[in-house]
């Protein structure tokens, strides 16, 4: 393997900002840590922080708030618009 080509793995601190929390991981985001601002971590150390809008803490999916469409009613709205009586399945066209 050729060495020297990957680009520096080290730790960063992101933050939610919808959920206010933060997280400390290894990220290769490390390797722009000089154009980033810095946060005190609970170890005493300055790790670069970089601000998301969506993570696991704050996503409908993680957090259990999700919502289902209704996918049959969605296509019933689509036909009613469209005046379509109903699905043509033979492949004609009306």
């Amino acid at each position: 393997m050729k060495q020297h080509i990957h680009p520096t793995y080290g730790y960063v601190v992101f933050r939610d900002q919808s959920a206010n929390t933060m997280m400390l991981t290894r990220s290769t985001l490390a390797a722009k840590a000089d154009s980033l601002p810095t946060v005190r971590w609970n170890d005493g150390k300055e790790y670069p922080l970089v601000n998301v809008e969506v993570s696991s803490a704050s996503h409908p999916f993680y957090t259990g708030k999700n919502i289902v469409l209704d996918a049959a009613g969605q296509v019933q709205k689509f036909n009613q618009r469209y005046r379509r009586s109903s699905p043509q399945r033979d492949g004609s066209e009306s």
